[in-house]
């Protein structure tokens, strides 16, 4: 679905020249840090609520067997095993069985939501023992550079599944199937350890990040390895036909050689049957070219997340009315390259207390949302962490919900349609208008980060026509004038979103 909807931000950029029925497409990112045990019951309780409100996707956490019960599901154990057996302390994932799972996916699709599974290709943790196995210590800070000859360490590489008795795949990894540990347990040292073998290296293909950023955690995948591919390669087709996955979200691929990655892809939409399998990668870089060209080299459908946007957001929280909103989009993906662009403002590791802490916290976040939900570029993801509030007993880490953020949501199902007029003049208050299709109502959206705004924007209405904010954050009514004209407001460092009183879908905001 997602991958048609890229399709349809080209269709609708040429402002109402064909006549189907569009639809706005909106993923959410199901889950953050501190979700629940059970969540696959969870979700699959809210899908009819999410769904009339207008999402369209469920990004779900990796949904496979993890080093304990209480992983999140980046400590990644066990690829095929999805919470069917009795492996590192429990049966179920700490979001539940294989069967909740099934049935979350189910009762999502009969709603008109699609799953992306989050694959987390790069590491295994929770060996299930130790190997002896050449290596050479490498610089932590420069992994191109040796700092030791070779030499035996033992390093937890074996993982025999053996809950799993070889079912879905009899592959056990071994010491050869890794290129880097980080952790030699004869001697207790810390380090990165590169694993020697024949043509054994890190992957070219990576960041350049510390010389070389092929190693991130853990044990190490070689994704060169023949076995490891196909053996993933497999997984890849195996969870798209078993379970009914949409697509893909790729965990760390600065961490990963694109040219695998890019085959993964190929395969399991060529072994499917399914070339409009939907692919986004989290390359964690706020550097648009990096991330252009990343895509450029893919040579298929792929998409990114859009870093420096979000970046850009955070730099507008913190300065506020000093930050100039005219440059909000200013090298983003989403003003370079919007078709591959998938646009977020927080996520579960920008959220507070986590590695890439960066939390957009301020009067800003609503106004990140009008401007990722409301507008033509992109493929917008929801953070559950702003929609429902992030809860926590660790000290600090917990959020309440993002203001209004339900309402965008459905403003952009209802109303985010049609060509889009830009009035973007003024440092602190920007605006602009989306004339709606023959389907959908359009709308007019105003924010400011600065004082009370104000706008004179031309709509697609009709002389004498009255429009309100459907948010309610701004009382009063604007009659619509000549052509089309009408002055728009909104609150000092906020946001309006002005539809006519009886646009279609206006009752269902409360």
């Amino acid at each position: 679905m997602a991958f048609q909807a890229n399709k349809a931000y080209r269709r609708r950029s040429k402002a109402d020249t064909d006549n189907e029925t569009t639809e706005n497409y909106t993923m959410m990112q199901a889950f953050d840090w501190h979700s629940p045990k059970g969540l696959w019951k969870q979700l699959e309780s809210q899908v009819d609520m999410l769904a009339d409100m207008g999402i369209t996707a469920f990004w779900l956490p990796p949904p496979t067997k993890g080093s304990s019960p209480e992983d999140v599901g980046y400590g990644i154990y066990d690829l095929w095993d999805l919470g069917e057996f009795d492996q590192k302390g429990s049966v179920a994932t700490k979001y539940g069985t294989k069967e909740e799972l099934q049935s979350l996916i189910a009762k999502a699709k009969d709603a008109g939501i699609v799953c992306y599974c989050d694959a987390v290709l790069n590491h295994r943790l929770g060996g299930d023992e130790t190997e002896k196995f050449l290596v050479k210590e490498v610089d932590q800070q420069d992994r191109t550079k040796d700092i030791s000859g070779k030499y035996d360490i033992e390093g937890w590489t074996g993982f025999n599944f053996a809950g799993r008795s070889g079912k879905h795949s009899e592959l056990k990894l071994k010491s050869y199937h890794f290129s880097g540990v980080d952790f030699d347990n004869a001697t207790g040292k810390k380090g990165v350890f590169r694993i020697m073998g024949d043509g054994k290296t890190w992957a070219k293909d990576v960041s350049n990040e510390q010389g070389n950023f092929d190693y991130l955690m853990g044990a190490d995948l070689d994704e060169s390895h023949p076995e490891v591919r196909e053996d993933t390669f497999n997984w890849g087709c195996w969870i798209i036909d078993e379970f009914g996955f949409a697509g893909f979200r790729f965990d760390a691929v600065k961490h990963i050689s694109q040219a695998y990655i890019r085959d993964f892809i190929k395969e399991v939409r060529k072994r499917t049957g399914k070339p409009d399998l939907f692919a986004v990668g989290e390359l964690w870089e706020d550097n648009t070219p990096y991330l252009n060209k990343y895509l450029a080299d893919q040579g298929q459908q792929f998409s990114l997340f859009d870093t420096p946007l979000h970046y850009n957001f955070k730099q507008a929280d913190d300065q506020g009315s000093n930050f100039d909103i005219r440059k909000v989009f200013d090298d983003s993906l989403c003003s370079t390259n919007p078709t591959d662009a998938v646009t977020l403002v927080d996520n579960h590791d920008t959220q507070k207390g986590q590695s890439l802490q960066s939390w957009i916290g301020g009067p800003f976040k609503p106004i990140s949302y009008a401007l990722i939900l409301l507008r033509e570029a992109g493929y917008p993801c929801v953070f559950a962490g702003d929609l429902f509030g992030i809860k926590t007993d660790e000290e600090g880490a917990a959020a309440e919900p993002a203001s209004g953020l339900a309402s965008f949501i459905r403003a952009r199902k209802l109303f985010a349609f049609g060509e889009q007029r830009d009035y973007w003049d003024h440092a602190n208050c920007v605006g602009w208008v989306r004339v709606g299709d023959k389907d959908h109502d359009g709308c007019a959206v105003i924010v400011s980060n600065g004082d009370e705004g104000e706008k004179h924007m031309q709509t697609s209405g009709q002389k004498g026509e009255e429009w309100t904010d459907v948010l309610g954050w701004h009382q009063g009514t604007v009659t619509i004038g000549d052509d089309g004209w009408g002055d728009f407001h909104c609150p000092a460092s906020s946001v309006s979103i002005w539809t006519k009183k009886d646009a279609r879908g206006r009752d269902t905001f409360k």
